[in-house]
């Protein structure tokens, strides 16, 4: 007998405030969460020995009651798949969600649409385009709680997992991918589902996850839409200031004289920084919540401001425009300081009480409690950086020393800046994959940063880029909504197009096979 206890899921809605943040995507910038909320219980309880329901709630800070036709579940998965020392066999708690509202089940070979969890709790990452498309197909939905984040913890604890380099070492993209292939194909048996396609789902990271599943395990997965997944930001695949370059396009487009104040910014801060009283008059100016004790503290917080308006530059709340209409919507008077605090008081971090708070944002910390941290001192080495002439910020060069040394005093351990294409594949990519890989979407929307980094062309007839001009990060894998613009729909629909020929491809051949037995 198994005992269950429902797990409590946070929802967000589509806000400023359902906007999660967290320093841990990259060193330059925030990743943000956009999660919509539908949260959803489920009718079928699928048992077997190594699946019961979790007997913990969530670690978020505001749980609320289980959302319908959502269930999370802990499943039993191997610490170390790539060993067989005898603590290799050691196993964790892996947090995983079902949705069954519109599976037809296992005998019709309907799909199961697995969201490949990132670097955060995978209750945050619930909802969006991928429940369109299981209504849409009478798919199932799998979500999978990346391992180190979220309830996921090897070890038992997040003080235990984070203790040392030794405990943390089994934090890898090559461990969760097989955390992911391994729980998906006991789902599967255990479902009795074994021929039923299956199509991963991811953003960001984890979008990078979704195709780098279908490429090592192509046998468990039938195809991948990956969106906003830069494979390319490795080695000297994308130029170091693409990230920072598209930022600035972004603004130079909406309006040249609000990108030439935001340029012409950072010498003024310093300037009045640098003068008797001048953190006092610059904590006064942009209204700051504690006196500033450096000028750099508020240029990194105002960089943040504008990478992310630009990462997040969406429909309807389209950030860019908002930043840049403050900047100069100011009387022709207002010297530039005040029209860029007028910027930051209209920004996602701005304008939310009587004061700003200022982020403790650093470019080139780290932390030993941070499991992205981690991820980025091993093998999430992404070279982004740019010179004083290149963006509209100051010079702030990738140096790969610099992120060695405090890699080394933070973890104890060194980079691997080679290691993601070596895995992985990336240079050449359009040979390489094209021999290699098939059945994978790569989308994106180019006024998302994270596009340079990108794969904008086809590389084959089932390799494929999918991209708008107007989007930014992740956009297609928001929930449809009746406002949705027209470039956005046939994007979508694009996606849905290939997905569907996808999945009548693979249960053709699997009638087939059938026959032939």
């Amino acid at each position: 007998m198994f005992r269950f206890k429902l797990i409590k899921l946070n929802c967000f809605h589509s806000s400023k405030m359902g906007l999660q943040f967290s320093f841990q995507l990259l060193l330059p910038i925030l990743l943000l969460l956009w999660v919509t909320a539908i949260c959803v219980s489920a009718t079928y309880s699928p048992m077997s020995m190594r699946f019961h329901r979790t007997k913990s709630v969530t670690k978020t800070d505001s749980l609320v009651d289980p959302p319908p036709n959502f269930v999370a579940y802990n499943y039993t998965q191997t610490l170390d798949h790539f060993n067989y020392k005898p603590e290799s066999y050691a196993t964790f708690q892996q947090k995983y969600v079902f949705n069954f509202k519109y599976w037809g089940g296992p005998n019709t070979s309907s799909p199961i649409f697995v969201y490949t969890g990132a670097e955060a709790p995978i209750t945050l990452q619930i909802d969006g385009f991928i429940v369109d498309l299981a209504s849409r197909f009478n798919g199932l939905l799998l979500y999978i709680e990346h391992r180190y984040y979220g309830d996921s913890m090897p070890f038992g604890s997040e003080d235990e997992a984070f203790q040392n380099s030794s405990t943390f070492g089994y934090l890898s993209s090559t461990q969760a991918l097989a955390d992911y292939a391994q729980l998906i194909t006991d789902v599967k048996k255990n479902l009795s589902a074994e021929n039923c396609p299956v199509i991963a789902v991811g953003g960001s990271y984890g979008g990078m996850l979704a195709s780098w599943l279908r490429l090592k395990y192509p046998h468990i997965v039938t195809g991948a839409l990956a969106s906003s997944a830069p494979i390319l930001y490795f080695d000297d695949i994308t130029p170091q200031n693409g990230y920072h370059v598209v930022v600035t396009n972004d603004f130079r487009e909406h309006s040249e004289s609000c990108y030439n104040t935001i340029k012409q910014s950072w010498n003024e801060i310093d300037r009045v920084g640098a003068i008797a009283n001048g953190l006092q008059d610059l904590s006064r100016i942009f209204s700051t919540c504690s006196p500033l004790d450096s000028t750099q503290k508020l240029k990194d917080h105002l960089s943040l401001v504008y990478v992310i308006s630009a990462q997040y530059d969406n429909p309807p709340e389209n950030w860019v425009s908002k930043v840049c209409s403050a900047i100069d919507g100011n009387p022709q008077e207002t010297d530039i300081l005040g029209r860029v605090a007028a910027g930051l008081n209209a920004s996602l971090l701005g304008g939310g009480g009587p004061c700003n708070h200022i982020s403790n944002f650093r470019r080139n910390n780290k932390s030993n409690t941070s499991a992205w941290d981690w991820q980025t001192c091993t093998e999430m080495v992404m070279p982004i950086g740019h010179g004083g002439n290149d963006t509209m910020f100051q010079a702030w060069p990738f140096d790969l020393n610099n992120l060695t040394r405090t890699c080394q005093a933070v973890f104890g351990v060194t980079p691997r800046p080679h290691w993601i294409t070596t895995e992985f594949g990336g240079h050449d990519i359009k040979s390489v994959l094209g021999k290699f890989a098939s059945n994978i979407i790569f989308s994106n929307g180019l006024r998302d940063p994270y596009s340079a980094g990108g794969v904008l062309q086809d590389i084959s007839d089932t390799v494929v880029a999918v991209y708008t001009n107007e989007g930014a990060h992740c956009l297609d894998l928001s929930s449809s909504s009746p406002s949705d613009p027209d470039w956005l729909v046939a994007q979508k629909d694009k996606e849905i197009k290939i997905i569907q020929f996808w999945i009548a491809e693979y249960n053709a051949r699997h009638r087939t096979t059938e026959k032939l037995n």
